[in-house]
């Protein structure tokens, strides 16, 4: 049976931007016009509900633009999406490169919703390598690259010492992205002061850990993001992050997480990387101190993990809202472009 849109019979072999297309039209033709969209902030993962208990990457967001507003299922996404009267929605979008960026393209690719000039906030928790960073920290992403997308080989089948990675061909185009300059600088800019919070365990935590980064309270800084579907830990793998980092010419690595790049992927197909934004919060080290294993930094013994979660995922909200925040208020200077710094 071929699909029909008010009774018009569609070929199988229509494409998928095709049939949205085809459906803004029908849209068009019932006097619906797409809602523009100012702002999207996609999340990864909820812990329960979206108010009202445990926060995970969510919730916060959730409590501060979309308490009033009513859901909206996308077909093809993995949850419901969340639109306020000032054009900014956000969503969930799943763990990892596919349930992300499938949901991503499933909510861009409704007509209901017009993405031509939004800003868009990938945001989540994540890693980071103590030299780099410290629990509760906040990054704005200054590059993406695929953790994936290359060869591999066991370390004891190469030469001592030397890397265990080489990018294959083919990929060039998708398995780095430089994010927009002068956007970077101007979240930093309204966000870099943002009073961030802490906890006692996430600074006794710290305190295990010899690097000076390491022991800072929470700050806000930027860096390349590490997108993999592998959680890689310890100090071997976070080295061939950095290394692989410096092959593509990005800036030195800062964050581990799962999905920035793939989501980026399939933003930039439909509308560029110019407005895209990564904001991560570091709820762990991307390896042990150094009288631990990285088996036991894994596996952590009670008593032995790092806290500052909660204070984390808050951090989060606390340092994006001044961007989204920003965009909502002055959207003739945000609509054609990031607006000159003054």
């Amino acid at each position: 049976m071929f699909p029909t849109i008010k009774g018009i019979a569609l070929p199988l072999a229509s494409t998928v931007a095709g049939l949205a297309l085809t459906t803004t039209t029908a849209l068009a033709d019932d006097g619906i016009t797409p809602v523009p969209v100012k702002v999207f902030v996609g999340s990864m993962f909820e812990i329960g509900d979206n108010s009202g208990d445990r926060a995970g990457e969510f919730q916060h967001w959730y409590e501060s633009y979309w308490q009033d507003a009513e859901p909206v299922e996308v077909h093809g996404a993995s949850h419901d999406l969340y639109c306020n009267d000032a054009g900014v929605c956000g969503s969930v979008l799943g763990m990892g490169k596919v349930a992300s960026s499938s949901s991503m393209q499933a909510i861009l690719l409704d007509p209901r919703y017009d993405f031509s000039d939004t800003w868009f906030i990938l945001s989540g928790v994540a890693g980071t390598p103590p030299s780099q960073g410290t629990i509760g920290m906040v990054s704005w992403g200054s590059w993406l690259v695929d953790y994936d997308l290359g060869h591999r080989w066991a370390p004891q089948e190469g030469e001592p010492g030397e890397p265990v990675f080489q990018p294959r061909k083919g990929y060039e185009d998708i398995r780095v992205y430089q994010l927009n300059p002068q956007l970077v600088e101007r979240a930093m800019a309204l966000s870099k002061d943002t009073p961030l919070e802490d906890s006692d365990s996430a600074q006794q935590y710290r305190q295990r850990y010899p690097d000076e980064m390491a022991r800072r309270a929470p700050f806000v800084r930027t860096g390349t993001h590490m997108t993999g579907d592998t959680f890689f830990h310890g100090p071997g793998l976070s080295a061939e992050a950095q290394y692989m980092t410096e092959l593509y010419g990005a800036d030195d690595y800062v964050i581990t997480e799962m999905e920035a790049a793939a989501i980026t992927q399939v933003i930039d197909r439909l509308h560029g990387t110019d407005r895209i934004m990564s904001l991560r919060g570091a709820v762990n080290f991307d390896q042990g101190n150094p009288d631990e294993t990285t088996q036991q930094h894994l596996d952590p013994a009670p008593g032995n993990t790092a806290g500052g979660f909660a204070e984390t995922v808050a951090n989060i909200e606390l340092v994006g809202s001044h961007v989204v925040d920003d965009i909502v208020e002055h959207w003739d200077q945000w609509q054609d472009g990031v607006p000159t710094q003054e």
